[in-house]
């Protein structure tokens, strides 16, 4: 048997955020504040003509925060960023203690879903502390999207309100590029190691790629981000090999 081989490192900070309030524009600190913004979303909705209307909501951690309708739940997306590398390699830094929900419906009230939707009381609505949701005490930045009529059921449409979603957050993640090493509040590094000689491992997931509003995006610039991600529907719902380290830096965006 060979000596093992080190592919490549991915080392992830961690950036805990405590208090989050409305502001004049989108800041986040690295001492854990955080200002959101409604004021740019006039600009962002501006290019997008699927899209009728965007608004954000804050909802604090515990059962009473979540007691209230939403909207149906296209995606629960963590607000990270690359700093040193491409995706599955080098530095990233995402914040912890916040995520970003995606919701939508369209001028009409038609959900935007496909199967199923999951409007009602969140509460009921979202479970809590799984791997991909918000834990007890995480704080929600709701991203409500109101499409054209019908165009929650067509993948332009889909497609757009993940874009609009993926433009603001990244206002944050401009922020988040500079911010310095020694400030996480956690630092944890993965490595993807060949080993010679045993057993080779590979895990299949399969993913959306139906082709109406059901689609997944791989490859972005951004971890679960959109900027540069390839559709699998575009790229014929073909198997593609993503790396260990890949998959954990977020370079899969699920778009249902």
């Amino acid at each position: 048997m060979g000596e093992e081989i080190d592919l490549r490192r991915l080392v992830i900070r961690t950036y805990h955020v405590t208090d989050i309030e409305e502001g004049d524009t989108n800041k986040v600190l690295a001492d854990g504040c955080l200002y959101y913004s409604k004021k740019v979303l006039a600009g962002i909705l501006s290019g997008y003509p699927q899209l009728e209307a965007l608004d954000i909501k804050l909802i604090p951690p515990g059962s009473e925060g979540h007691n209230r309708y939403t909207n149906t739940i296209m995606d629960i997306i963590p607000v990270s960023t690359k700093v040193l590398g491409k995706l599955g390699e080098g530095i990233t830094h995402t914040l912890t203690g916040v995520y970003v929900l995606l919701t939508g419906v369209d001028v009409n009230g038609k959900q935007a879903h496909e199967f199923g939707s999951s409007e009602g009381n969140l509460r009921e609505r979202l479970y809590l502390n799984r791997a991909g949701t918000p834990g007890d005490g995480d704080f929600i930045l709701s991203f409500d999207v109101t499409l054209k009529a019908g165009k929650g059921q067509e993948r332009e449409g889909v497609t757009a309100a993940h874009r609009a979603c993926d433009e603001w957050i990244q206002i944050f993640r401009e922020q988040m590029k500079k911010f310095r090493g020694e400030k996480c509040t956690q630092r944890h590094e993965y490595h993807d190691i060949v080993r010679p000689g045993k057993k080779r491992v590979v895990i299949v997931k399969q993913v959306a790629g139906q082709g109406a509003m059901y689609d997944m995006s791989l490859f972005a610039k951004e971890p679960s981000g959109m900027e540069g991600g390839k559709s699998i529907i575009d790229m014929g719902n073909m198997p593609v090999l993503v790396t260990p380290n890949e998959y954990r830096d977020g370079i899969l965006r699920s778009m249902q």
